[in-house]
């Protein structure tokens, strides 16, 4: 809304100043968490943000909903009417005009009477052809004659409305002076565009000249012949998209038919020379084009040009909907064509898409990688870290609103100085500093009780008293994409991840992809790994290089977490080859389980996550536990994060 001051007080109406400061922003969060779900599903960024603004959100419509409104918009137009509004007039209004001249001539006795119904009698059974006939027949009723003029005057109103929009409504009590000056326009237009087209060089000043003489035609008010020509090409060739949409006897009737219209053939004649002008000026607009009408509703020639207008701004919004085109944004989409189509609604959720779109690039949640390709921030894997993390811990706490406190302190010394809360933290709360912003936030707004808030708390800064060496292996073969454990297995890494980066910034965590062959990766590159075909679940080569990094750490203490839905099957052979083979070599096996005995020289204990029921994968993940002092835990792919997490929470604290 916005208020416009009046003498006796302000008058509110919608807002249209730019964006509504007072609508609800954009929700970045959620927006964030569906996109980084698709990312870690295996689609791109790109792909992914698409996807959300294909989809929308639970408050807007995406573009798939809307360019599907359209289509509807587009069948019910095609699908209710006809274009034969202006024939079936023109039918019906010569119709009564000779009923009521025969009931007029009927009593009469004389030979001039028995003439003229000899007259109307051999009238041409075409609708044109007997228009045109009694163009100078004298009428006797007075009601066939007034007939007889609106015939006339409706073709005229149509012509016109047909080439200028809204042009119908002002003609329709048009006089002698009026049809004149029409005349006088549609001359003086034609010498506009031949000039224009002969590359004039006065032909900005003969524009003025022209503006100012007939500038009330031309509500669009263009600055220039270029928009000028621009509306009324768009206009002229929506009213030959209409004919070409006509039967070839449709069109035949109302070319002979205009030639009537206000009773001035000259009419028509200057329209088909603009339509020439307008033609070689724009090719590039739908000439040829045309639609299937197969309705009841008939439209006339200025509604069926407007239908067919309407219809190519249809197929505009849906080709800007569609955003396949190289280098399309959301600001490309004509908000108002579409409230024009679809009403208010529509333009509210293409405003909604198009900031969101927007906000998402400003608040730099998407980053360039080296190779040009679009990737995560790590801002925007912050975020989805917290949202992950977030869900784990309340499934761990099985309640929520609980606070667990038996750790408490548990991170370190206090250091002195303190930080806001964060959802998760167990350090005890700086109970001065709590109470002072308590109270500084309600003067601040004028309370005058002290109220507590969720943002008044801070909690007491610790260090830590030891450190933790974690690596946690996930199992990237093919299998895991098959049954669905891609996904959770991506968010079990990013809540560890972001439990490690805010709450035990001291433990080196490395994350270890192991298919084929294993490889230490950054979150990033885990994120937007995507599934491929491979063969080989080389679980040995990934606790090799777990081994290298506990190695790198001796002073940490190790905590190896695997998850994995296969067992076995490729080992890696002192030159660097992967060696595959399934049923497992008992080499593979064997050289698996070595390196699980250098871990547990280490002082690792290795805990397998096991997802599947398989009964091999079963008996040897709990060898691997039985050798290295682990255990085997077999969650559900909902409750693979909170495992991991809560393990690896639980190995730190013992």
């Amino acid at each position: 809304m916005t208020a416009v001051p009046l003498p006796d007080g302000y008058s509110y109406g919608p807002w249209h100043d730019g964006p509504d400061p007072l609508a609800p922003p954009a929700d970045l969060r959620d927006a964030l968490d569906e996109i980084g779900r698709e990312v870690m599903a295996g689609a791109s960024p790109r792909s992914a943000l698409e996807e959300l603004l294909r989809r929308g959100t639970d408050r807007t419509s995406g573009l798939d909903e809307l360019t599907r409104r359209l289509w509807q918009r587009r069948s019910q137009i095609q699908r209710r009417n006809n274009l034969d509004g202006t024939l079936q007039e023109v039918q019906r209004l010569l119709r009564e005009a000779l009923d009521a001249e025969r009931r007029e001539l009927f009593p009469d006795p004389d030979d001039e009477a028995r003439f003229r119904e000899a007259q109307l009698d051999a009238l041409p059974p075409g609708t044109a052809a007997a228009v045109n006939e009694l163009a100078n027949y004298d009428w006797r009723s007075e009601q066939g004659r007034e007939n007889y003029q609106q015939i006339r005057d409706l073709l005229g109103q149509e012509l016109m409305e047909s080439r200028f929009q809204g042009m119908k409504q002002a003609l329709q009590n048009a006089g002698p002076e009026d049809v004149e000056r029409i005349n006088e326009m549609l001359s003086d237009l034609n010498d506009l565009l031949a000039a224009h087209a002969q590359g004039a060089e006065d032909i900005q000043a003969r524009f003025d000249d022209f503006m100012a003489k007939h500038g009330e035609f031309f509500p669009e008010n263009p600055r220039n012949v270029e928009e000028l020509i621009d509306a009324l090409a768009e206009r002229s060739a929506a009213a030959q998209r209409m004919l070409n949409s006509m039967s070839a006897e449709q069109r035949a009737e109302l070319a002979e038919l205009t030639q009537q219209a206000f009773g001035d053939p000259r009419l028509a004649q200057q329209l088909s020379q603009l339509d020439s002008q307008l033609r070689a000026a724009r090719p590039g607009e739908d000439w040829d084009g045309s639609a299937r009408f197969r309705g009841k509703n008939p439209l006339g020639m200025g509604e069926g040009a407007q239908a067919m207008a309407d219809l190519a701004e249809l197929d505009a919004l849906a080709e800007q909907l569609g955003q396949s085109y190289p280098g399309a944004r959301l600001e490309d989409i004509d908000v108002e064509a579409l409230e024009r189509q679809l009403g208010t609604d529509a333009g509210v959720d293409a405003r909604r898409l198009s900031e969101l779109e927007r906000e998402l690039r400003r608040q730099g949640l998407f980053e360039r990688a080296a190779d040009g390709t679009l990737r995560l921030s790590p801002k925007a894997l912050r975020r989805l870290g917290e949202t992950a993390l977030s869900d784990i811990v309340n499934a761990l706490r099985g309640k929520t609103g609980e606070r667990e406190t038996e750790s408490a302190g548990a991170a370190g010394e206090p250091t002195g100085a303190s930080r806001p809360w964060r959802f998760g933290d167990m350090q005890p709360w700086d109970v001065p500093r709590t109470i002072r912003n308590a109270v500084l936030r309600s003067v601040s707004v004028g309370e005058r009780a002290v109220r507590l808030d969720v943002e008044d708390v801070e909690v007491v800064e610790t260090e830590h008293r030891s450190r933790a060496a974690v690596a946690l292996l996930v199992d990237t073969s093919w299998s895991m994409v098959q049954e669905g454990r891609w996904l959770p297995m991506k968010r079990t890494a990013l809540a560890l991840h972001q439990l490690i980066s805010t709450r035990f910034r001291n433990d080196a965590l490395q994350l270890i992809t192991f298919g084929r062959y294993a490889t230490s990766v950054e979150l990033p590159e885990l994120i937007g790994l995507e599934g491929a075909w491979e063969q080989g679940t080389n679980a040995h080569h990934g606790l090799l290089l777990a081994g290298q990094h506990l190695r790198r750490h001796p002073d940490a203490q190790p905590v190896v977490l695997m998850v994995t839905d296969g067992e076995p099957t490729a080992h890696l052979e002192p030159d660097g080859e992967a060696i595959f083979d399934y049923p497992p070599q008992q080499r593979t096996l064997l050289k698996t389980l070595s390196e699980v005995d250098r871990l547990a020289k280490l002082g690792a204990s290795v805990t397998v996550f096991r997802l599947g029921d398989d009964p091999r994968l079963t008996a040897f993940v709990d060898v691997i536990a039985r050798r290295s002092g682990g255990r085997v835990v077999a969650p559900d792919l909902d409750g693979l994060g909170a495992a991991v997490v809560g393990d690896y929470l639980r190995t730190r604290r013992r």
